[in-house]
């Protein structure tokens, strides 16, 4: 509501009428749910309005409030890399070998570009 400055303290009997008319305007008939009540009493008092789909679950049943989407079974989450990880899911002690594997194997090369130049000077 953005124009309402609420009334002040609600008595119940004000809560628990305006409730029936939330439940007449919602299609609940005569019984009004926790969720009109706790409507009524935002309205008659001024606090801040929740979203509605939180209203939705705190109205329904407990079987229901836990299925934030009804029918569907989800999905395996993919295993998130440690802390100490790369993308390849190598270790920190994996990545350094491999490291070293390269920088030797370059050494290798630059020795044997050299001497292969040398030779070709003699």
């Amino acid at each position: 509501m953005e124009n309402a400055a609420g009334i002040g303290a609600a008595t119940p009997a004000m809560v628990e009428a305006r409730a029936r008319e939330l439940a007449r305007i919602n299609g609940h008939g005569l019984k009004p749910t926790k969720a009109d009540y706790q409507q009524a009493k935002r309205e008659l008092t001024g606090e801040e309005e929740i979203d509605p789909r939180e209203e939705n679950l705190e109205s329904a049943p407990e079987s229901e409030a836990w299925d934030p989407v009804p029918g569907w079974t989800g999905h395996q989450a993919p295993e998130s890399l440690g802390e100490d990880e790369d993308a390849e899911g190598r270790s920190e002690a994996a990545q350094m070998f491999e490291e070293g594997l390269n920088e030797a194997e370059h050494e290798q090369m630059r020795r044997a570009a050299e001497a292969d130049e040398q030779s070709d000077e003699e």
